[in-house]
């Protein structure tokens, strides 16, 4: 800078002259090999993830199975034993369902295309649950069998 050296103190040439000069850009042909690894890695762990989380998608139990499982334990019981059991599998099965209100029956009856509810023996189970009469619960339980293999959640 031969114009200016006569304005510039000994310190600010001293400093402009420890300034890196201009330098051509990285090759751009090379490979980077931390680049490529931190790739590699993002990848693997995306895979990993897609992986552990279809295993758990499989280990959840449908709503379905879950319901039969339940009823399957029902059947051991008392009479009496056995309708509470059933009407705690309607109740569950409907805030599932998402079911629930003043009139659950209905509900249930027009979600799952069926009058077991409101006119068959599922009735028992939603208005007619504290008679003093114990219902039929093997037909009861047909029934139930019948509608829960339309769940499909």
């Amino acid at each position: 800078m031969p114009c200016c050296e006569g304005a510039l103190t000994p310190a600010a040439q001293a400093a402009l002259a420890d300034l890196r000069g201009l330098h051509p850009p990285p090759d751009p042909g090379s490979l980077r090999l931390d680049v490529l690894a931190a790739i590699g890695l993002g990848l693997l762990l995306a895979a990993l993830i897609l992986v552990l989380r279809g295993r758990l998608a499989r280990r959840r139990v449908s709503v379905r199975r879950a319901a039969l499982a339940d009823l399957a334990a029902s059947r051991g019981l008392d009479p009496a034993a056995r309708l509470l059991a059933q009407a705690r599998l309607v109740a569950r099965l409907a805030r599932t369902l998402g079911a629930e209100g003043a009139d659950r029956a209905a509900s249930l009856d027009r979600l799952l295309a069926t009058d077991f509810f409101t006119a068959g023996p599922g009735r028992a189970l939603t208005r007619d649950l504290y008679a003093r009469s114990v219902s039929d619960t093997e037909a009861i339980d047909a029934g139930l069998v019948r509608l829960l293999a339309r769940v499909r959640t």
